[in-house]
């Protein structure tokens, strides 16, 4: 049985974690893939640091240069997170030649072409199956088991925190704030929680899978990106009487050809490239569908190809055992890569196509629209000839009884109609005098 050598940076919670499930389940591992991997040094921020799984003091280090130096090392784990040391380290690994397995969604969001390029020609592999949907082994299915699909549409709920606040605002009508705090008390939300809630975590992991997905790097500045900070107990609620559930939903899907241009065929066409639209954004789903029943820190991913159809995957989305799974998975590809010699078995990334993500603007979907108004006669009619002008038909209005001050709210749903005539009408009646504070517009995604 062959050895392989790996080192670890990062011995928190989640490296910890990495650390105890591959002692725990080396035996099985080494049976399955005909491999040994052995842990030779681990780097540390301080040797007495809390976590959760014991660590040797014999293997530790404060050094992360420790480890990367290191020439009988052949794969090095990044666990440390952020943009900065972690570049610098994953940089200085895959240089020397070494195998890099990572978690970090966030440095392979912002500089995912410089890495996967700086492997290539080290004539080495960067492995990523942690950074996306925690233990879901998403990565691996758009890249190996679905790599014969053209993917249509994929959809995600890849950010537990969000989810978990959704989650409790929706079974108990609780408020944002309140929910939040409940969240970050219980550790499933950051003390400086923007990154989840403001959705840009989601869009980090979106773009990912959009790359691998289509065949070009995803730039994460060309996601739109909402959060769900917005979102009030009155949008959960009048959400379910309409047969919907409000999630924070990354979405991927290919877009038609631009108003008035005509599809390209044969070669015209594989030089053109695919569009897509890629956004993430609080988005009501149908009840019955199935990732309205996907609660508290769970994610899914559900992916619609061609000629396999719809496939749903489930599971934990983050935690130390969840990532450790995956962390796991990309240490046996690793190591059998290097056994076998060679790195064609699993590639991590391929650009292979051309590519354009259209922008926000041109995308349509019907769409959710609650004003706060003053309750006078007229007011649903001024609002309704604004939508008319701009082309948009009403699907149902709401209005609940019980006003808040001086006002009410106006629950509007809409066919289908482009988000920039959206976005035109909206700011239109936002100028009715009739018309007081922010409105809140959401997508309805109907999978037709």
């Amino acid at each position: 049985m062959k050895q392989v050598n790996l080192g670890m940076i990062g011995g928190g919670t989640v490296g910890s974690g990495v650390f105890n499930a591959l002692q725990q389940n080396s035996e099985l591992l080494a049976a399955r893939t005909g491999i040994r991997l052995v842990v030779r040094k681990v780097a540390v921020k301080a040797f007495d640091e809390p976590r959760p799984y014991p660590i040797p003091a014999a293997l530790m280090t404060l050094n992360w240069k420790d480890v990367v130096e290191d020439p009988e090392i052949q794969i090095v784990t990044e666990l440390v997170g952020g943009t900065g040391i972690a570049k610098v380290i994953v940089l200085a690994a895959l240089e020397r030649g070494k195998a890099v397995v990572t978690a970090n969604k966030a440095l392979l969001s912002a500089h995912g072409p410089e890495l996967f390029a700086a492997a290539k020609k080290a004539g080495t592999n960067l492995y990523y199956e942690a950074s996306v949907a925690g233990g879901i082994p998403i990565i691996k299915t758009l890249r190996e088991a679905l790599v014969g699909n053209r993917f249509e549409r994929i959809y995600g709920i890849v950010n537990g925190t969000c989810n978990y606040i959704l989650t409790r605002m929706t079974r108990e009508g609780a408020a944002f704030d309140a929910v939040l705090a409940d969240a970050q008390r219980l550790g499933y939300a950051e003390a400086d929680p923007t990154l989840d809630v403001d959705g840009h975590d989601a869009a980090h992991k979106t773009g990912i899978l959009a790359s691998l997905a289509h065949g070009f790097w995803v730039d994460h500045h060309s996601i739109h990106v909402e959060g769900i900070r917005p979102l009030t107990p009155l949008d959960i609620r009048f959400a379910q009487q309409l047969g919907y559930t409000i999630k924070l939903l990354g979405s991927i899907r290919i877009a038609p050809p631009a108003k008035g241009a005509k599809a390209p065929k044969g070669k015209k066409a594989k030089a053109a490239g695919v569009r897509i639209s890629v956004a993430v954004s609080p988005t009501l789903v149908p009840q019955s569908h199935v990732l309205a029943s996907v609660n508290d820190v769970f994610n899914a991913v559900f992916v619609t190809g061609f000629p396999i159809g719809d496939t749903l995957y489930y599971g934990r989305g983050a935690g130390k055992d969840a990532t450790a799974s995956a962390v796991l998975s990309d240490l046996a590809d690793a190591g059998l890569d290097i056994s076998r010699g060679t790195l064609d078995r699993v590639p991590a990334f391929t650009p292979h196509a051309e590519g354009t993500v259209v922008p926000f603007s041109e995308t349509s979907s019907r769409f959710y629209l609650r004003l706060n108004v003053v309750d006078k006669l007229g007011v649903i009619a001024k609002v309704s000839s604004i939508l008319s002008t701009a082309g948009i038909s009403i699907a149902s209005i709401v209005q609940p009884e019980g006003r808040e001050g001086e006002t009410v709210a106006l629950i509007l749903m809409t066919h289908t109609a482009s988000r920039a005539a959206m976005d035109k009408a909206r700011a239109a009646i936002a100028k009715l005098p009739a018309v007081k504070g922010p409105s809140l517009l959401l997508p309805v995604e109907d999978f037709a």
